[in-house]
């Protein structure tokens, strides 16, 4: 399936693992059922949701191979291929591009940061070298450096570039990109409690943690919104809004996915650094599920 700006809820999917560790692909066949049948609009997996930070390269290929075949087709894949190391980039993009994948999501360079003209070079060279649409990735908080407003311009002229994919939750920067939203360059809110404000801005909607507890409410918020009845989007996005925040409680993806193995999606364990959520916290997540009618 073609990406061509997508519009709607693209959930971040978490990787569910065994006790063990090791990847449960029974429960990530259910997981993207259920995403499908809740009226996702799209799919992305190995973003930072996902844990790749911690799978091996095979893991990575056979997550993405997994989620391609069973989706088959019926909504796109999105595959996060990013990495601080440009070649590395390259190769994983073109592979997942191999493998059928419809987009891809392109991290800025943590770590080494990179100045401008690296910067900018990271995600258009890897845009030249691949065929299916590149959505580039602005989150500061975990890669310890923003891509400058100048080089989001500069790559929203380039014609494989999509969108962005915005979780500074900074609504200044956010408004100063603004201007580069258009038919051929989307923005996507990154933090699901900016999803309605950034939509006010132009944006086409959410890449999404909140989607993995509660798929159909977040597509309808976007849904809502898109199709004119904003009142009635701002008003979910309010009323949940406490599950958004408290699925932030501690690291993402540590509540998210204590959150769905109390709905009971037994999504299993996070991998170390990660580690389960703390009790007091787990308390908070569970009152706040039990409130939303979740458990």
């Amino acid at each position: 399936m073609k990406f061509e700006h997508v519009q709607g809820s693209i959930v971040a999917m978490v990787t569910p693992f065994h006790e063990d560790g090791s990847v449960n692909f029974e429960v990530l066949t259910q997981l993207i059922e259920r995403q499908i049948a809740a009226g996702t609009d799209a799919i992305l997996a190995l973003g930072t949701t996902g844990e790749s930070a911690t799978m091996s390269h095979e893991e990575d290929n056979a997550v993405v191979e997994h989620t391609i075949r069973v989706v088959n087709g019926r909504v796109p894949v999105v595959v996060g291929s990013g990495s601080n190391c440009t070649a590395t980039q390259m190769e994983k993009s073109k592979l997942y591009e191999s493998m059928g994948a419809d987009a891809l999501l392109l991290i800025a360079p943590y770590y080494n940061k990179a100045n401008v003209e690296g910067m900018y070079h990271h995600f258009a060279d890897v845009a030249d070298a691949v065929n299916v649409p590149c959505i580039i990735y602005n989150v500061p908080g975990r890669t310890g450096c923003s891509i400058p407003v100048s080089v989001v311009e500069r790559l929203s002229r380039h014609p494989n570039i999509a969108g962005i994919k915005e979780a500074s939750g900074d609504m200044g920067y956010a408004l100063k990109i603004a201007h580069c939203v258009g038919p051929d360059f989307a923005l996507y809110s990154g933090n699901d409690d900016m999803t309605v404000p950034l939509m006010s801005i132009g944006g086409s909607g959410i890449i999404s943690v909140y989607a993995n507890v509660m798929p159909a409410m977040c597509h309808q918020i976007v849904a809502d919104y898109l199709g004119g009845n904003q009142a009635q989007a701002l008003a979910n996005h309010i009323k949940y809004l406490k599950v958004m925040n408290d699925l932030f409680l501690e690291v993402n993806p540590i509540p998210v996915k204590t959150a769905m193995n109390m709905m009971g999606l037994n999504v299993g364990p996070m991998r170390l650094p990660l580690y389960e959520m703390s009790e007091g916290a787990q308390t908070a997540l569970r009152k706040t599920l039990q409130e939303a009618g979740l458990l």
